[in-house]
């Protein structure tokens, strides 16, 4: 154990104290909510009334031998921070300055305008339409067992649906594509749904995708967890979602890293967004703070 082991926030200059103006019984309203996109399956929700919430921060695997990023997730301030599972790509809280964590969160948490309610279920582990064999690289090295239900923690998953501004926003985490029916039965009604989808059809495979978003019928899918030219490295094994996106017949390509939904904005049918290389930090300044120089574009 070192000074730097563990949590961090002991550390920290700032305080709660933006929390506790907040006022607990604020009333919902069916106001502009903004999605942000921070690369891999990072993304940062604020709610009408200016609360906070980011979901899964990455970094680099921990041993340092196969790193997914350039550098570890930038340091962000929020008010709120969670993660849907114990994998590197999605569990980097301590890179936040956050006055509440919420890891691998099974219930609910409520405040002010804001809820969340964890989903607990597994880890997507059917290997039809990886890249590669993961399950057999993962025995000969020795991993831990990833199949339910004696799987290992790492290959747990909790769902994340969030609810303000009169929308249900729901967070898919690298969750397996075939829940069991009362998981589907528990998530009801969804109005956004954040799903991981890329070319090299690692997460999901193009069918599993699109079983999802027939069952929870969201009106906006956010594709994530795909390859950014200078966020993701190649070895990641990612692609973009390009050739995805090019089969579906109603896409919306955002110009930046950041867009507003309400109740009353919401397509009548299902719209794709995406963010496409759009992430919401100063990716130039992020290498240089790293000490990497980049070209200034693709």
């Amino acid at each position: 154990m070192t000074i730097n082991s563990g949590l961090s926030a002991w550390r920290s200059a700032r305080n709660h104290n933006r929390m506790m103006e907040y006022r607990q019984d604020c009333q919902p309203q069916q106001d502009d909510v903004e999605i942000a996109y921070f690369g891999g399956s990072a993304f940062r929700i604020t709610t009408p009334a200016g609360i906070t919430l980011m979901i899964d921060p990455w970094r680099n695997l921990p041993t340092g031998k196969a790193d997914w990023f350039f550098h570890d997730f930038p340091e962000t301030s929020v008010d709120i921070g969670a993660s849907t599972h114990a994998h590197f790509d999605h569990d980097a809280l301590h890179r936040l300055d956050a006055s509440v964590l919420l890891d691998r969160l099974i219930g609910t948490y409520e405040f002010g305008d804001l809820k969340i309610t964890g989903i607990a279920d597994k880890h997507a582990t059917d290997e039809t339409f990886a890249p590669y064999k993961f399950q057999k690289i993962n025995a000969y090295f020795g991993g831990n067992p990833v199949l339910p239900p004696n799987n290992a923690r790492s290959w747990d998953n909790c769902m994340l649906l969030v609810e303000t501004g009169g929308l249900r926003i729901l967070h898919w985490g690298d969750n397996r594509h075939n829940p069991p029916k009362h998981i589907w039965e528990q998530l009801g009604h969804i109005d956004i749904l954040l799903l991981p989808v890329d070319d090299s059809e690692h997460v999901l495979g193009y069918p599993m995708a699109e079983d999802i978003i027939r069952q929870t019928e969201p009106r906006v899918v956010i594709p994530h967890h795909y390859f950014i030219w200078n966020v993701v490295l190649r070895q990641s094994t990612l692609f973009s979602a390009d050739k995805w996106l090019a089969t579906q017949p109603n896409v919306q390509h955002l110009p930046t890293a950041q867009a507003s939904y309400c109740p009353a904005n919401l397509p009548q049918e299902t719209r794709i967004d995406s963010f496409g290389d759009h992430v919401s930090f100063d990716v130039r300044a992020w290498h240089r703070e790293n000490g990497r120089q980049v070209q200034a574009s693709g």
